[in-house]
């Protein structure tokens, strides 16, 4: 699968030996996963945004300066020609103007933009299914990082649904975020842009549906932040959803993660672009398995003595240079360390009872070997539902590759989707 497109970043890495071949093919195709850096948020209140000095940034060459954009994704539109009337544009990442939208903080964007693909059948004449993506993830979920899973003949059918992606708010793939432009300074957000969280993201994605003209989804489905956003769209309006299933999400983000996401944004703070590399480092070893690193590294050595596991990983924070940046990726975390659906609802309990009156099923989708939202975390979350009446299951992907399973077990994904679509 290729990568997402991204605006190339200007950066030189020294110190640092390219992986071998092995290393560097052995890590599937990601378009994004959680905990890179954050911090803790109270279960009733949205935290505010730490401040602290920060390293060298990287060099730009911005595409356009009025939105956030991938400029190379195929079928963007910048702001200055977006055109309303012709979308959605089947199987094209393309932005929609939205207008001015109000965060659960008080902050106002005053244009908000956000890139779409929808694929398959066409809105108002077939069942449509809502598909978020993780952390640094993309919009072209059926063209990249869910591709298996979504096409004619897929287990996400485009023969007989409709399937949406949305960039999420926040996010530097041609939806509003901190490389956006700050109309009242004419410069991009940086570390300016407004705190965002989880519900946010939501909001943004029922403002992005109701645009197009979709009120109602067969299904909402996404894995890690891309799960507890499907879980607050759906709360958001628990009338038109027919099932969600967040994959390796919990009801609220686990004080582990938390921990993680503080050290890593420590690192970042005091050093720059060289901490957002280590602290993808540090991030992707959460991201995998024990088992999965012993039997792809266990006695391996690069030719230069370097152990294959730290060869690997410097390549997976160059990877990472390559395509983002510090703002965006410290927005989005903090975004994810709001989560916790029972706050000012009472409780995960209340929250979901909203679902069960509407006869909103749930599938909780836990991942052996996920040391980031284990199995533990997910099952809670399907026992709640259940007390508090909703039709809940819990299923499991079996597989060494921990956290990241959602992104590569295409069978196992194939038959948990062909088993919620029924």
């Amino acid at each position: 699968m290729k990568s997402a497109s991204a605006i190339r970043w200007i950066s030189e890495v020294r110190g640092q030996s390219a992986p071998s071949a092995a290393v560097a093919d052995s890590e599937p195709a990601r378009a994004g996963s959680p905990a890179g850096l954050g911090a803790s948020a109270s279960p009733d209140a949205v935290p505010g945004i730490r401040t602290s000095g920060r390293g060298t940034r990287p060099v730009f060459v911005p595409a356009d300066p009025g939105v956030s954009t991938a400029r190379a994704d195929s079928g963007f539109r910048s702001l200055a020609v977006v055109d309303n009337s012709s979308d959605p544009q089947t199987g094209k990442i393309v932005s929609r103007w939205l207008g001015r939208f109000v965060l659960e903080s008080g902050a106002v964007l005053p244009d908000l933009v956000v890139a779409y693909r929808h694929d398959g059948v066409p809105i108002g004449e077939g069942r449509q299914i809502l598909v978020v993506h993780a952390l640094t993830g993309s919009a072209d979920a059926a063209g990249d990082w869910w591709a298996p899973l979504i096409g004619s003949g897929q287990v996400l059918d485009t023969d007989k649904y409709g399937v949406i992606c949305a960039n999420l708010l926040g996010s530097r793939y041609g939806t509003s975020g901190p490389i956006s432009r700050n109309a009242q300074t004419g410069k991009p957000y940086g570390r300016t842009f407004p705190l965002i969280t989880v519900r946010d993201q939501a909001r943004v994605q029922w403002r992005l549906l109701d645009a197009l003209g979709i009120g109602k989804l067969a299904l909402a489905v996404g894995g890690s932040l891309g799960g507890m956003v499907a879980l607050e769209v759906a709360l958001e309006r628990p009338g038109e959803i027919s099932r969600v299933v967040p994959m390796a999400a919990p009801a609220r983000i686990g004080q582990l993660a938390v921990g993680w996401d503080h050290i890593q944004l420590e690192i970042v703070d005091k050093l720059g672009l060289e901490g957002l590399d280590l602290a993808r480092q540090l991030a992707i070893t959460t991201y995998r398995s024990e088992i999965d690193f012993e039997q792809r590294f266990a006695g391996r050595v690069e030719p230069d003595g370097t152990p294959s596991i730290v060869s690997y990983l410097r390549h997976q924070g160059r990877k990472l240079l390559e395509r983002f940046d510090e703002d965006t990726y410290r927005s989005l975390v903090l975004a994810m360390d709001t989560h916790d659906i029972g706050r000012g609802r009472g409780s995960t309990v209340a929250a979901l009872q909203r679902l069960a009156a509407y006869g909103t099923r749930l599938t909780g989708v836990g991942i052996e070997g996920d040391i980031l939202y284990g199995t533990t975390q997910v099952q809670e979350m399907v026992k709640a539902a259940t007390t508090a009446g909703m039709d809940a299951v819990y299923r499991e992907i079996h597989s060494t590759k921990g956290h990241d399973a959602f992104l590569v077990e295409w069978d196992q994904l194939g038959a948990l989707l062909t088993e919620a679509l029924k």
